[in-house]
């Protein structure tokens, strides 16, 4: 919508200079994008992004709850991290050496997580699983590694699969096959499984990965007992379970997942709302682990690893939770929305799955009462191209969501926008009905 209020009008017409620009993009940029998540995203240009609000090129303004994916925990360039961020771009990005900003990042991290000695410092959450896979075979000399059903790691070679009709394979052209080779893909929250796997070939798993609560696919949480369970089982046979936590650490409270349900891995991946924004993530764990790199037995490399804008921009995402934490807004105008939004499906007949989490939840259509919801396999029993097509509609009545039905809420998401979300959310939904 154009600034001059809530009023809500559809979008489409409006979209001239976005329109003009997304073809200049085509024609020097691969389906005019610098990543393929955004092939299938909003024909939109942005300007700017302020708070929970997005702004395009045709002065178009968007209630954002995709967040850049998850990192803007604190909303779009809040003054308190944008202000740390410029003050240590001036005084220099990149040393090549040690900074005292870093020791402070690796602290914080470790003393609000609550459960980590130590801590490696990478760019993306890609490189950091890569890391944490590589120090998990040297530390026990074995070279298998688990994994599970709609987990998201990155994607490289060895950890980008698709579900090619319930074969779990390469989902690119150019991937090398082979480098998936020492994977095995499980069913999720399904402990048996995994127990029945190491019986058989437990002695040649280096590590178990997972997501311990699946927001990349449907904000899914884990069974009682079942991380628990896990924990039991690598300790048993030796097995080094990492979590993934590049999106949910940090936005589910300041231990993550780890500290919500009280299991603690040997090692974790951070990334996202880490650095409010800016591109930073973190291999963090046990000190004994972690030491090989500092040995140099385990190579861990990396030019801007550690730098200092992003250092800046850790310490100052992780004051801000110890000093003035986000959690309890972002949980009530996440309650708020989840209701809203169900309360609108149901006054057009149309009832909407809306599950999760208050910081990060998942909506979809579904036969709600017969579909338990508790891994991959029975999420795609709801009906997600359904939602997909509702998405693009809610983008054009200025709801910035994505298709895959996660919404991600920020601590600047306020009453006005709790409002005029619901608003424009029901006259989407009205016109979503009308095509």
């Amino acid at each position: 919508m154009r600034n001059t209020g809530e009023a809500v009008t559809t979008l489409a017409e409006d979209l001239d200079r976005s329109g003009e620009l997304r073809r200049r993009a085509r024609e020097r940029t691969p389906g005019g994008v610098h990543s393929n998540v955004r092939l299938d995203g909003p024909d939109v240009v942005l300007a700017r992004a302020k708070g929970p609000r997005l702004y395009s090129v045709d002065g178009v303004d968007y209630v954002d709850y995709l967040l850049g994916q998850g990192p803007a925990l604190y909303g779009h360039a809040p003054g308190f991290l944008t202000s740390a961020v410029h003050q240590a771009s001036c005084d220099g990005l990149i040393f090549g050496g040690q900074s005292e900003l870093e020791v402070r990042a690796a602290e914080l991290v470790c003393s609000t997580v609550g459960w980590a000695e130590m801590v490696r410092f990478a760019l993306t959450g890609t490189e950091a699983v890569q890391a944490a896979f590589r120090l998990a075979r040297a530390v026990t000399g074995r070279t298998h590694i688990v994994r599970f059903e709609g987990h998201y790691h990155g994607w490289l070679d060895n950890v980008l699969i698709a579900d090619r009709d319930g074969v779990w394979e390469a989902a690119s052209a150019g991937q090398v096959a082979s480098h998936l080779n020492d994977f095995t893909v499980l069913p999720w929250n399904d402990a048996d499984a995994l127990a029945d796997l190491f019986h058989r070939d437990g002695e040649r798993i280096a590590a178990v990965v997972m997501e311990p609560v699946v927001i990349n696919a449907g904000v899914i949480e884990p069974e009682p007992g079942y991380l628990e369970r896990v924990r039991r089982m690598c300790s048993r046979h030796g097995i080094v379970l990492i979590f993934d936590e590049v999106i949910s650490g940090f936005r589910l409270g300041p231990g993550g997942a780890t500290h919500r349900y009280g299991v603690t891995p040997d090692l974790a991946l951070y990334g996202k709302a880490l650095g409010g924004g800016y591109p930073v993530s973190a291999l963090a764990g046990r000190a004994d682990l972690l030491n090989r790199m500092g040995t140099g037995e385990v190579n861990h490399s990396g030019t801007f690893n550690a730098w200092a804008p992003g250092m800046a921009a850790v310490i100052a995402t992780l004051e801000h939770i110890r000093d003035e934490a986000p959690y309890t807004s972002i949980m009530a105008h996440g309650e708020k929305l989840m209701a809203g939004i169900r309360k609108i499906g149901e006054s057009f007949g149309e009832p909407l799955r809306v599950a999760g989490l208050p910081m990060a939840f998942h909506v979809s259509f579904g036969d709600i009462g017969d579909i338990d919801v508790t891994d991959y396999r029975s999420l795609q029993q709801l009906d997600l191209s359904r939602y997909a097509s509702l998405a693009s509609v809610l983008v054009e009545h200025g709801v910035w969501v994505a298709r895959r039905g996660v919404w991600f809420v920020s601590e600047a998401h306020g009453p006005v926008e709790l409002d005029g979300t619901l608003t424009r959310f029901e006259m989407a939904f009205k016109d979503w009905l009308g095509r």
